[in-house]
């Protein structure tokens, strides 16, 4: 009877709590208390328990002890102190030291070693704002989420537990097995691992790379980035830039959409266009949509072989004696002396005149660099290991070598162009900054280990372990360390290493290494591939072709495929053309199977021709030194009258090898070598059949005139059809099956590169 006494007193007095409160709360709504080892009233306002377990809702909350009390209008709020545990019905639980929660609004503020398990996601912090009705978390004076390998501090922070959404800003750092991202705003989705930008972020990765962006998302479990605001990929020396960027971080591939920009600043190579396709594996490149490849070598004064054919050039090529030609040479050159002579008094008398009232202007140099344009439907370059790629010995002689024909070797450096397909499978490699990452930074107990009970026996959550304090203050002051030093991008850096880039790519290189960085087994080089209506603009030479090919070891370019070439008024055409360059000038040229150059005669329709089976040249400070013409070899020139500026006589020559030495871009010697016939015609008996050479071809409608006519015009008879992407059989707008017809002039034309490559490497 006792025992039943002090019940019922204690009952009664739990139901006369808070009985001057003006508006009662609503039914249903007050706390209950589930549990304590004691519990009595302060000043009849406030119940203080020891070790309470109250229900709210739902909810379970849990302390050391507590006050429940309530306002003057009926509110109830709780104060709790010592180990809080509250757990909601969604299986969600948070810890912390100190509790004060307002059982109206559901608000739960608490402090100290604050930490939230949601599933495989854990919040800690300091100080955390939790509305248990919303089921929304806040945080503002720096803490962290972490969960599935991703740890991410920031000063700021909202957490939805509904939705798994938690957004961050001021100081984001996230670290991953594989990336360290920092940024200043950004959402990220604990179940799936995305993390979406809106503002500077630089995410750094294992090997050193770099992906920036202003607006994106970014997949830290699959490592894929889909960014579109001032996007920028950096891996060592390369660049990669596109209004839009995909990445694909465990194959290894970026592509870029609009306005792409590709630097390699080690190579000295850049390109742009409309697409772009890296791979990192071979540092690959693969660029369509009017792609434009921009190759920086030391400026010339060289005319090429326009200067070989020019009218005033070969009027020396009657077999005259060299005592005569250096006599004519003499002659112009004090005729170029007596005029540089009155230009100079002219120029001196005029400046002294006004030395007082003009500085003298100095004469303008030419620039000491200049670049060459190269586009194509499908421009494709990577890095291959030195010991694999296999320079050209074309065996050329700069004094001839034997006029028999002799097997030039056969340059096995090219490949099918199947190369382009996408490198899958490539080694993940070991995650970046996991060793630094570890000691660096306390281990953090895992879930399974601060909640689950010592014991086989079922424990109420309430009473379940707690995690470590001192490892949660530990983690906070790290983190508050952590942000103080992160380097936060600010927005300027992206365009500030592009432009640096390009600089650096635009700066003449000599391409000179030592020769045992060259040809260690470690080293590499950049190889360059053109396909399909190849065009090529330099201020002082243009070209066209079916493709082109080119090597950085040997700085060799190869142009197959009807190649032909312009440079003043000259075209040289052949079956194939190599070019090569030395210490960033031209050093050598091969015109391959029926090579032909023409030269226009004045304002004529009347043409120097050269041509023979091979046509080898040789330059000297970018200007032809040498010329060697072999295999039925004919030269046939126009002499003109300098005075009345008319056609003369016609000379035609025709021998086994025709030697052409030059100095100054003038001809200085002429031989004729074995079955030699020469004739001169009067140019008024000079018939339509003499006039030309067979083989004879005029095509300036095909020349590129500028930059933007070679990217936005193809040669004359040239197919405009589009070739598809690898992955890609159907038309990209309506979704339709190529055509029979479409896929057979695929076919041709890839049966047509396949031929030339085959003749190219044939005598």
């Amino acid at each position: 009877m006792r025992y039943l006494f002090i019940l019922l007193t204690l009952l009664c007095c739990i139901s006369g709590y808070g009985q001057t409160t003006l508006t009662p709360a609503p039914t249903g709504s007050e706390m209950r208390l589930l549990s304590s080892s004691s519990s009595r009233f302060i000043n009849q306002k406030i119940l203080r328990s020891y070790h309470p377990v109250y229900e709210h809702k739902g909810s379970t909350l849990s302390a050391d002890s507590g006050d429940l009390y309530k306002d003057d209008i009926g509110r109830e709020f709780f104060e709790a102190h010592g180990n809080i545990v509250i757990t909601q019905t969604s299986g969600s639980v948070i810890y912390g030291t100190h509790l004060h929660y307002d059982a109206a609004s559901q608000q739960a503020v608490l402090t100290k070693n604050v930490r939230m398990v949601d599933g495989q996601t854990t919040l800690t912090t300091n100080y955390l704002t939790y509305n248990m009705r919303s089921q929304r978390g806040t945080y503002r004076n720096g803490g962290r989420i972490e969960g599935q390998g991703d740890t991410i501090t920031s000063q700021n922070a909202y957490y939805f537990e509904t939705s798994k959404d938690a957004y961050f800003n001021n100081k984001v750092v996230v670290r991953s097995p594989n990336v360290i991202i920092y940024t200043d705003t950004m959402q990220y989705n604990t179940m799936y691992r995305d993390a979406f930008f809106f503002g500077p972020t630089n995410i750094k990765g294992r090997k050193g790379e770099n992906l920036y962006t202003e607006k994106g998302t970014y997949n830290t479990a699959f490592g894929i980035a889909k960014f579109n605001k001032n996007n920028l990929y950096t891996e060592g020396s390369r660049f990669l830039k596109g209004d839009s960027l995909f990445y694909d971080r465990n194959r290894g591939i970026g592509e870029a959409f609009r306005n792409v920009v590709f630097v390699d600043t080690l190579d000295k190579f850049y390109s742009n266009g409309g697409y772009g396709k890296y791979i990192e594996a071979d540092q690959s490149i693969l660029m369509t949509d009017k792609p434009l490849v921009k190759y920086v070598i030391q400026n010339d004064t060289t005319k090429q072989a326009a200067d070989s054919l020019s009218t005033d050039s070969l009027q020396a090529n009657k077999n005259l004696s060299k005592r005569e030609i250096r006599k004519l040479e003499k002659e112009k050159e004090k005729e170029l002396k007596a005029q540089e002579k009155q230009l100079t008094e002219k120029d001196i008398s005029s400046t002294t005149d006004s030395t007082e009232n003009k500085a003298v202007v100095p004469i303008k140099e030419p620039p000491k660099v200049d670049t060459a344009y190269m586009t194509a439907d499908t421009l494709y370059s990577k890095v291959i290991f030195v010991r694999d790629y296999k320079p050209l010995d074309l065996k050329l002689d700069r004094n001839g070598g034997q006029i028999e024909e002799s097997t030039e070797v056969d340059y096995g450096d090219m490949e099918d162009s199947t190369s382009f397909d996408d490198t899958d499978g490539l080694s993940i490699g070991e995650p970046i900054l996991e060793k630094t990452l570890e000691t660096a930074e306390p281990k953090i107990l895992k879930k399974s280990e601060t909640v689950k009970p010592v014991t086989p026996a079922k424990k109420a959550p309430a009473k379940a372990k707690v995690p470590d304090s001192m490892n949660i203050e530990v983690t906070t002051k790290a983190d508050s360390v952590l942000r103080r030093k992160a380097e936060m991008p600010t927005g300027t850096e992206h365009d500030d290493l592009l432009s640096d880039a390009l600089k650096t790519a635009q700066t003449a290189d000599t391409l000179l290494k030592d020769s045992t960085q060259i040809f260690a087994d470690t080293a590499r080089t950049r190889i360059v591939r053109a396909n399909y209506n190849v065009r090529v603009f330099k201020s002082d030479l243009q070209a066209v072709a079916d493709s082109v090919y080119y090597g950085m070891v040997d700085s060799m370019f190869r142009f197959m495929g009807k190649p032909m070439i312009w440079s003043d008024g000259s075209q040289i055409s052949a079956d194939t053309i190599f070019m090569q360059i030395k210490n960033g000038k031209m050093d050598n040229a091969l015109l391959k199977q029926n090579a032909f150059m023409v030269n226009a005669v004045l304002d004529t329709l009347k043409f120097n021709q050269l041509k023979g089976r091979k046509i080898t040249a040789f330059f000297a400070n970018n200007a032809i030194e040498r010329l060697f013409v072999d295999g039925n070899a004919e030269n046939l020139v126009f002499s003109t009258n300098d005075k009345t500026n008319t056609i003369t006589e016609m000379f035609h020559d025709r021998s086994s090898r025709i030697k052409i030495t030059m100095e100054k871009n003038k001809i200085i010697d002429y031989v004729s070598i074995r079955k030699i016939d020469q004739k001169i015609y009067p140019f008024k008996l000079v018939t339509q059949e003499l006039e030309v050479l067979p083989g004879f071809q005029w095509k300036p409608e095909d020349r590129p005139k500028s930059v933007e006519d070679m990217l936005n015009r193809k040669r004359a008879g040239q197919s405009l059809i589009s070739e598809p992407d690898d992955e890609d059989e159907g038309d990209g707008n309506t979704g339709e099956i190529k055509t029979e017809a479409t896929k057979s002039i695929d076919t041709k034309k890839a049966v047509q590169t396949e031929k030339i490559l085959e003749e190219a490497t044939e005598n």
